[in-house]
């Protein structure tokens, strides 16, 4: 039983009972840690048995398995599929194919449908002269820092489970998520923030939370979920502060908090769930600090917001190069255009690809050049791809404005930083794009090759749950050391 006593400190309230102060802690920043920052999925943590990764305390950031090219991430993920035959990958046969019907079991047969070629122009671009489409003029200006992968292939051509795959390594929603086994690897660098942070314009993202989970990983891993479509930072961060209490009387409660649930805890052994929440807390309680300056864009000069743009994309992408800058460990920036519409052009494509291009291209491109222009490319990764790409063929040509189906047997994926030779192009796919053909690579070895760069042995970080080692990787994966400056 506790004593009243607990509650007499000095500057502690007087005349309310146990039962109103944990009332009036439900409503302050920690119930913000537990819930919209951090996630409601936390609940979903494993065990925490048989630790094996190269982390076992949150907060901490231990030795990489060997050195490490990056220290950070950063995926821009292009939701829907973009199309590789109009933005990386030139395939110059499909004009003198235009109209012939594939061979095959991918091949759709629809009204209209044949080999399309694409409208938009390729030209070699920068030094390095890798060819790119004339719908990322921007791009294309830091295509010397930046690795094409042209043989990109994944399992299956449905937007959940390849959505699933690109994040989790797997096709059903039960496997962590790349960012968690990343800071489950390597910690945080900053315990005022949140080390994993997924920005998403929308909560309608195809699939949603599991492909930011921290699944059966210990609840400290999971990402926190930022809404991007106001960037007011008190929109961004709803109640960050509390109405009530200063930091020296919340940093009471908490400490109270803290001694109640650590006795919670030790009448209960090892409880990963519960080590989360108390983590989780500490992180909301420690963001009042750090995470109003670092989540407000508007502390960035107007020349800078002029570089990315002005759209929520832009906005999101400037908030993520604050974030890495600030210590997060990773951050999944969702693309979905101005009007909701993601890259999943399935009528009027070339329309729809250049509106796409033009919102995306841009902030893109500033994100990367402004790392550079602050010396944080060498070591930080970014990725811009989406979970497959578009057949190179016609969908449904009947209304004369064609779209592109979905297409899994070869896309392409733009990778910067972080290690990554620059200017150039690895892999291919065949003559008309439809399959991977010379150095193939499944999303397995693309995740294997990420937590290389940041070094960590996909082999080696493996998590024991429900009786066997997982790992991002599953059974797969190699390195691509080709693309390794």
């Amino acid at each position: 039983m506790l004593s009243d006593d607990l509650f007499a400190s000095p500057g502690w309230p007087r005349g309310i009972t146990r039962r109103d102060w944990l009332s009036r802690m439900a409503g302050g920043i920690g119930m913000v840690g537990l819930g919209g920052l951090l996630g409601q999925e936390m609940a979903r943590a494993g065990d925490g048995a048989g630790l094996k990764g190269s982390n076992v305390g949150f907060g901490t950031a231990p030795s990489p398995v060997f050195a490490p090219r990056a220290k950070r991430g950063i995926f821009l993920f292009m939701n829907g599929g973009p199309s590789h035959v109009d933005t990386f990958d030139p395939k110059p046969a499909l004009d003198s194919h235009a109209g012939k019907q594939p061979t095959g079991d991918l091949f759709k047969k629809s009204e209209g449908s044949g080999f399309r070629p694409s409208p938009f122009r390729f030209q070699p671009s920068g030094v390095s002269g890798v060819e790119v489409s004339e719908t990322l003029p921007h791009l294309s200006r830091v295509i010397d820092d930046c690795c094409i992968i042209r043989s990109m292939h994944t399992d299956v051509p449905n937007h959940e489970p390849a959505l699933l795959m690109m994040h989790c390594g797997h096709m059903q929603p039960v496997r962590p998520s790349l960012g968690s086994w990343m800071l489950y690897g390597l910690g945080t660098e900053n315990r005022n923030l949140p080390g994993y942070v997924v920005l998403r314009p929308t909560p309608k993202i195809v699939v949603g939370p599991a492909l930011w989970s921290n699944s059966f990983l210990p609840a400290e891993y999971q990402a926190a979920s930022v809404i991007t479509s106001d960037m007011r930072v008190d929109r961004l961060l709803a109640n960050i502060r509390n109405p009530r209490f200063n930091e020296r009387e919340q940093r009471q409660q908490l400490d109270l908090l803290g001694a109640l649930n650590e006795l919670h805890l030790q009448e209960r052994g090892a409880d990963s769930q519960l080590e989360g929440q108390i983590a989780a807390m500490e992180t909301a309680f420690r963001m009042q600090r750090e995470a109003m300056d670092v989540f407000d864009i508007e502390r960035e000069s107007p020349a800078v917001h002029e570089a990315y743009g002005n759209s929520t994309f832009a906005r999101s992408c400037l908030l993520a190069r604050r974030l890495i800058e600030a210590g997060v460990r990773f951050v999944t920036v969702y693309y979905v255009s101005e009007n909701n519409q993601p890259w999943d052009t399935h009528s009027n494509h070339n329309e729809g690809h250049k509106k796409l291009c033009a919102d995306a291209d841009r902030p893109s491109a500033a994100l990367i050049a402004d790392l550079k222009a602050r010396g944080l490319l060498d070591d930080t990764l970014v990725l811009w791809g989406g979970e497959f790409g578009r057949t190179p063929y016609s969908q449904d040509a009947k209304d004369q404005k064609p779209g592109r189906d979905h297409h899994h047997t070869a896309f392409s994926m733009l990778v910067a930083g972080g290690g990554v030779r620059g200017g150039m192009t690895y892999g291919t796919s065949d003559e008309f794009g439809m399959h991977a053909a010379e150095n193939p690579v499944h999303v397995h070895d693309l995740h294997a090759t990420i937590l290389h760069l940041m070094g960590l042995d996909h082999e080696k970080l493996t998590y024991r749950y429900a009786g066997r080692d997982f790992r991002l990787t599953d059974i797969h994966g190699r390195v691509v050391r080709d693309i390794i400056s």
